[in-house]
């Protein structure tokens, strides 16, 4: 539990992964499984396959996001 008393997983607060699963990379954005497969299949959230895994690099959210505003501002 956090400490607003909601029910995370380890993997949600653990700032030292360096690979997310999909699920998890999903919910940092906070946005469906589908849509982040989406994203990752369009190429607009980079992925790597570890093995036959598919894996979100941590810092791959982040560059999304600010990808995503800053393609907003210049509209």
């Amino acid at each position: 539990m956090d400490e607003h008393g909601t029910l995370t997983t380890p993997a949600e607060d653990d700032t030292t992964l360096v690979l997310l699963k999909v699920e998890e990379a999903a919910r940092r954005l906070r946005v469906g499984r589908t849509t982040c497969y989406a994203l990752i299949r369009t190429g607009a959230l980079e992925s790597v396959m570890v093995g036959s895994l598919r894996r979100v690099p941590a810092e791959a959210v982040p560059e999304y996001v600010t990808r995503l505003r800053t393609a907003q501002r210049a509209a």
